[in-house]
């Protein structure tokens, strides 16, 4: 069959129409955005943050930011606590220098120190001596050259005060600079059942403002708690210097470094430290 050709104009036309009456091929959906993810300021326990806590700490106990050369460290300070030890202050009369050499044999029977256990047993809960000398604080400094030493010091520290702090900082919802507030009131008051100790210490802040997890200001809580923590301080004459709150942690407190953030510079005792 022979058809008649459209003209140019009638096929536009014709698609013209073709195209408005066929919907248009549907186009893929733009996709969301992304979520934003914020990090959460890290707390005392991040790798970078517990290093730091351990100078400021050391600056106190050893007057030193090398805390690692303090675990061959061995005093007897006067201050009623036997022989004063470690990276953190064990105590042969405080109970925590037993567990420790416990610990230590334990991991590592026959140790150097396993042979001062029962002589540690009998000295726990006063300052003697007894059995330790002389030659105790030689072998304390030989354990520190022992690796296996050195990780059970890690071990009591982090078992006895430093995840305690942390979890309770947590809890209560204070940041950096909080957790090491308590961490640092829990290395020289303990947490046992007297007056002085950091569960009552906080008990005392309690009286006086609340934690962020109950509702309150962070900083008020804190300036609270380092008032109770003087003030334990104070009630024994071997604490009673209290620049290690006064003129440290009331320092970063003042200009709000609640993440504990560097640089820092503080004082204890009156000797400056920074932490760049």
């Amino acid at each position: 069959m022979f058809t008649t050709p459209r003209t140019p104009l009638a096929i536009g036309v014709l698609l013209g129409a073709t195209l408005l009456a066929t919907p248009a091929a549907a186009q893929p959906a733009a996709a969301p955005p992304a979520p934003v993810t914020v990090r959460a300021a890290a707390g005392l326990d991040d790798p970078a943050k517990k290093d730091i806590a351990m100078q400021i700490v050391s600056s106190a106990e050893n007057s030193s930011l090398d805390w690692k050369a303090q675990y061959k460290y061995i005093e007897d300070i006067g201050d009623g606590r036997g022989y004063t030890a470690g990276i953190i202050g064990f105590c042969s009369g405080t109970g925590d220098m037993l567990d420790l050499v416990e610990y230590y044999t334990q991991v590592k029977p026959g140790n150097v120190l396993a042979k001062y256990l029962p002589a540690l047993r009998k000295v726990n809960g006063g300052d003697s001596h007894a059995g330790l000398d002389p030659n105790f604080t030689k072998d304390w400094a030989k354990a520190a050259q022992d690796a296996a030493f050195k990780k059970a010091q890690d071990h009591e520290r982090d078992r006895v005060y430093f995840d305690p702090a942390v979890k309770q900082g947590k809890s209560d919802g204070v940041g950096t600079l909080g957790q090491f507030a308590y961490y640092d009131a829990i290395v020289m008051h303990g947490d046992g059942g007297d007056a002085t100790s950091f569960r009552n210490i906080r008990k005392r802040a309690l009286s006086k403002a609340k934690p962020p997890a109950q509702g309150g200001n962070e900083t008020a809580w804190l300036n609270a708690f380092l008032d109770a923590r003087v003030w334990a301080m104070k009630q024994e004459e071997a604490h009673s210097d209290t620049s290690r709150v006064d003129t440290a942690q009331r320092v970063f407190l003042k200009k709000g470094n609640l993440n504990l953030d560097t640089p820092l510079d503080w004082k204890v005792y009156g000797d400056a430290y920074h932490i760049g």
